[in-house]
């Protein structure tokens, strides 16, 4: 399974991904980072965007941080 650094930016107005030059993803959410939400949003718009179920989305390191690693 694919690992892929992401960095959230949680309250944001807009969702958005963007591609770094490193090869990581940065993304832009609306959620507010407060009982798990961002994450829940995280984990829904990388399953839209890698086409793959939520449930093969996996949150490695980082849930609490904005700085994550995701596993797919």
């Amino acid at each position: 399974m694919p690992l892929i650094q992401v960095k959230v930016k949680p309250n944001s107005k807009q969702q958005k991904i963007t591609l770094e030059p490193d090869g990581s993803l940065t993304v832009q959410l609306k959620s507010p980072p407060v009982d798990g939400k961002a994450n829940q949003e995280l984990i829904a718009i990388l399953a839209e965007q890698f086409q793959v179920p939520k449930s093969q989305i996996n949150i490695k390191f980082g849930h609490s941080s904005k700085t994550k690693l995701i596993e797919y």
